[in-house]
């Protein structure tokens, strides 16, 4: 496992927050234990480019827009938000496939966007890399929150999302983020380098110089189909250090253990590991987690919305 001091001084780190665990499950993702059931329609992710994307990564190939509701045009997202509010929508994340930049293209959607910001939806946006532009448009549009994937470790961005960027571009997009005042909540994805520990620190390290409000750690989970397909997820004991370092490097800052992550066995174990290296949030925990929480003396909170957006309640 993780070097148990770290992982001791991560939980120590973690008592100036509330005594309190965000536990998150959106209406994406059927969930249901003794503890909570969520709504199926209370938190829906939404894709501009319906199942197209440019880069068709290693690790994904296009596979998780399948699962998100297409809008190939404004009018369509218009639509499909005018349904989802007859439904009791509470919240929608827009996201899509990304282009040959890295980028969603997201500019034509604004009006569409800000449609649902007016609306009373709580809007969260999935955005790849991200010019000052759109970063503009978004504040604008009035959505809540930026999600970016950031990635440290340049062979990764060319081997494994097939982009001719560098680590500087994923941090200038955060920082055109902070410049037109957006609610930002970064990603790193552990072990994204073919189950290997590579650009992660150097990702927490730029993400430092964004100040953002909330950080969201999450596993290599490859989809059935793709080039990884069977790969072996990153270490434990890796996956640990990177936990705890996003904890001792940001110990003023919420983090939180977000959707991706390897199922079974290894599910369970990387979140109690995650709760003794100081979260403050997760998604859809296993319901083992929820009793380990406690015994460690957290009170437990559910909610529907993502948990990128639990920085308020910390």
């Amino acid at each position: 496992m993780a070097e148990i001091s770290a992982v001791k001084e991560a939980w120590e780190i973690r008592q100036r927050f509330k005594p309190e665990i965000w536990f998150s499950a959106p209406g994406a993702k059927h969930y249901e234990n003794r503890y909570y059931a969520n709504h199926h329609h209370s938190f829906v992710n939404i894709s501009v480019t319906g199942e197209a994307c440019a880069c068709r990564c290693d690790h994904c190939n296009g596979k998780l827009l399948q699962s998100m509701v297409g809008t190939p045009t404004p009018l369509e997202m218009r639509r499909v938000v005018d349904q989802l509010l007859d439904k009791d929508c509470r919240g929608i994340l827009v996201s899509g496939g990304a282009n040959s930049q890295g980028e969603v293209p997201l500019l034509a959607f604004m009006d569409s966007i800000a449609y649902a910001s007016q609306k009373g939806l709580k809007v969260l946006v999935h955005s790849g890399i991200i010019s000052r532009e759109t970063a503009l448009g978004l504040k604008a549009a009035g959505v809540d929150q930026v999600l970016l994937d950031v990635i440290g470790d340049q062979d990764t961005i060319h081997q494994v999302y097939h982009l001719n960027q560098r680590p500087e571009d994923y941090l200038r997009a955060m920082l055109f983020c902070r410049e037109a005042d957006l609610n930002i909540a970064p990603h790193v994805v552990i072990g994204l380098h073919y189950g290997q520990i590579r650009g992660e620190m150097k990702a927490l390290e730029m993400i430092r110089e964004a100040w953002p409000e909330t950080i969201v750690l999450v596993i290599l989970t490859p989809s059935c189909g793709t080039a990884m397909e069977g790969l072996q997820p990153p270490n434990l004991a890796d996956v640990g250090e990177v936990i705890a370092k996003a904890r001792l490097t940001n110990p003023n800052i919420p983090i939180t253990l977000g959707c991706a992550r390897p199922s079974g066995q290894y599910k369970r174990q990387v979140e109690i590991l995650a709760v003794d290296c100081g979260v403050n949030g997760m998604a859809y925990p296993d319901e083992e987690t929820v009793i380990y929480a406690r015994s460690k003396g957290l009170q437990t909170m559910f909610t529907e919305e993502c948990c990128s957006l639990i920085a308020r309640n910390v």
